[in-house]
């Protein structure tokens, strides 16, 4: 009886986890119009990467007025001057390990662009030190997509 008792309550447990962690990813995959669809990551071109090296200046949330969820981006300053790199979705970012500090130095490849107007880069990786953050594979799908559910092939 005793056995049977704990491996209920295993059972349950185990249950509460699984149904509390499902709750807390809800809405991760394409929230807030970081779909891999959306207008924002068809901006990204492979044709158009490069990769800089730069000093923080600012760590930014950003609110676009597409109508998104916040954004993180990193204003960079360069040798050439500022260039901002669009990293992704608040709520992703986040979540990763890797922080970011201004006066951190950092290199940063991705697809450059121009974005209200002013040089982008939205960034597929990011390397601080001997740490990489990866967001996005060589195509520009973001990592926060999923397992490829519902990707296309560019």
């Amino acid at each position: 009886m005793i056995r049977k008792m704990t491996i209920l309550a295993v059972v349950l447990v185990l249950g509460a986890a699984v149904a509390a962690s499902a709750q807390q990813g809800q809405g991760w995959k394409g929230s807030g119009g970081w779909g891999c669809d959306g207008a924002y990551q068809r901006m990204y071109d492979p044709k158009t990467t490069t990769s800089i090296t730069a000093t923080v200046e600012v760590v930014k949330i950003f609110k676009s007025k597409r109508g998104m969820a916040a954004g993180v981006h990193l204003i960079l300053k360069t040798d050439d001057g500022t260039i901002s790199a669009h990293l992704g979705p608040a709520w992703y970012i986040e979540r990763q390990d890797m922080k970011f500090d201004k006066g951190d130095t950092v290199e940063v490849r991705g697809s450059k662009i121009t974005f209200d107007s002013k040089p982008a880069i939205i960034a597929a990786e990011v390397k601080k030190g001997d740490d990489v953050l990866k967001l996005r594979d060589e195509n520009g799908i973001p990592n926060w997509a999923g397992s490829g559910m519902g990707r296309q092939a560019r």
